[in-house]
């Protein structure tokens, strides 16, 4: 069963990274903002662990290497929860696209008409949807979710595997 916005909270481990631009971290408050006013979000093969499978869910986002970590824990306390290990091989491609498209846009939004801005908005909002689907394929079987949250949880990806 797939339960409206069981992550009540949202944290994301960025040890060892650069510090965001300004931009990123734009993109990171905004995801995080639009995550917690609506997410679909459950376990799907719920272990033994004390979590309840519908939560609700305080998540943990960390990108080690090319490893992503959600870990999921009980809100109000009581220790850790769940983890899960993904790996972000099939998402290299999309998130290099979309930070080249990113950066195309945040640098059209400062010089070119709003026409053009525009088209280059229409191609950000494809790449993203496009991680999105990758998202949601990459947690099938473990995460049952929707587009709309894995989307969001694709600008917390990119916010966290950003390189200067």
């Amino acid at each position: 069963m797939v339960v409206s916005n069981p992550i009540v909270s949202i944290d994301l481990d960025d040890t060892g990274l650069p510090p965001p631009t300004p931009e990123v971290e734009q993109e990171r408050r905004l995801a995080i903002f639009d995550l917690l006013e609506s997410n679909t979000f459950s376990i799907s093969n719920n272990p033994d662990n004390g979590l309840n499978a519908n939560g609700p869910f305080a998540l943990l986002v960390a990108v080690r290497g090319t490893r992503l970590i959600l870990s999921l824990y009980d809100p109000k306390g009581g220790g850790k929860g769940f983890e899960f290990f993904l790996s972000l091989n099939p998402l290299k491609t999309t998130i290099n696209d979309y930070f080249n498209i990113c950066d195309k846009y945040f640098d059209a939004v400062k010089r070119l008409p709003p026409g053009k801005i525009e088209a280059i908005d229409m191609a950000r909002r494809g790449i993203h949807d496009q991680g999105g689907e990758i998202v949601l394929e990459r947690l099938a079987g473990k995460i049952a979710t929707d587009l709309p949250t894995a989307r969001r949880l694709f600008t917390l990806i990119c916010s966290l595997y950003f390189r200067e």
